[in-house]
């Protein structure tokens, strides 16, 4: 059964990242020659960079970012234009990153990276992105589901190889169950919420806005994060980019620092930027972010949170072998 699963998810993974999923869309459009001088041995500085751009469930940095054209200005001296890949699905990230249709994946689940790496991908953790186990859940309109044993049986939708996967799987696992004891669907945030609205599905897997929403619809939480995933995401680059391109990545990371200062020192215009962006009140922001920790350092709390979730992933059958996670990071 693990090896059938393994497979699965491989298949999941291999699916192309740029149909249907995927937008690009053009930052700088500087495109002046890289800096001269380099021998031979060097890596010359690359021309492009291309990123995802994330904004569900509820990721200020990409936000405000954007908005803030902080990337873009910070690469615009070394000649590099930016591009943005829409990609959502956790599995088509880590795809893109492979193929190097992307170089940094700037907000990708732990169960993604781990995932992708257990199957030979070549990728690794720059630093972290957020970490919110109460932002993430699984919401129902049937209040008597209340237990693992209630869903046995019933259609569950969310995306997968995410840490609502990773939820769901853990919370089922409570009452001595695994995903094939339900009927799960792989669906967006947005899909999942809407066949719930619709009343296709059981139950939906989904996080910031879309919860939110559900919460206020007066919809059954069945269970969020706290206590059974850690709900780290965090960024991604392939090992090759970050050792030939060091230059690159000093500057991508200042200019993720540069994020985090003006969300520190902005917070009420910060709130009124992602409400905008996600179409929401400030109000339902404010409440949403309290559940979030962006710091972008890795602490050993994370890595034991990656450990937690690759144990699990191989006791569930996500994954083949045991891994250690350091093993991940830069």
């Amino acid at each position: 059964m693990r090896k059938f699963i393994a497979l699965g998810l491989a298949m999941c993974i291999g699916a192309s990242a740029l149909t249907g999923c995927a937008k690009t869309s053009s930052g700088n459009k500087n495109t002046a020659p890289a800096p001269k001088g380099t021998t031979a041995g060097q890596a010359s500085v690359p021309d492009k960079l291309t990123l995802t751009y994330v904004t569900s469930p509820l990721n200020v940095p990409t936000i405000i970012e954007r908005d803030q054209n902080i990337f873009e200005d910070a690469f615009e001296d070394m000649g590099i234009s930016l591009e943005y890949a829409q990609i959502n699905s956790g599995a088509d990230q880590t795809q893109a990153l492979a193929s190097g249709d992307v170089q940094i994946l700037y907000a990708v689940g732990a169960t993604s990276v781990i995932l992708s790496a257990a199957n030979g991908a070549d990728i690794r953790v720059l630093n972290m992105y957020s970490r919110s186990p109460k932002a993430f859940c699984m919401y129902s309109t049937d209040d008597s589901l209340t237990t693992p044993e209630s869903l046995k049986g019933k259609t569950i939708a969310g995306p997968a190889g995410t840490n609502l996967h990773e939820l769901l799987a853990s919370y089922l696992a409570g009452g001595g169950l695994t995903i094939d004891d339900v009927d799960y669907v792989n669906m967006s945030i947005a899909d999942a919420k809407a066949a719930l609205d619709g009343g296709s599905v059981d139950a939906a897997l989904i996080a910031g806005a879309a919860a939110y929403q559900a919460k206020q619809q007066g919809y059954h939480m069945v269970a969020d994060g706290e206590g059974l995933i850690k709900a780290i995401i965090a960024v991604a680059v392939r090992e090759d980019f970050y050792e030939k391109n060091q230059d690159v990545i000093d500057r991508f990371m200042e200019a993720q620092k540069r994020v985090a200062a003006f969300m520190k020192d902005n917070q009420d215009e910060v709130l009124q930027i992602v409400a905008e962006e996600l179409d929401l009140d400030e109000e339902a922001v404010r409440e949403m972010y309290a559940c979030y920790d962006f710091s972008m350092d890795v602490t050993d709390e994370d890595k034991a949170g990656f450990q937690k979730t690759a144990d699990f992933m191989f006791k569930s059958g996500m994954i083949e072998e045991e891994m250690d996670v350091n093993s991940l990071f830069l």
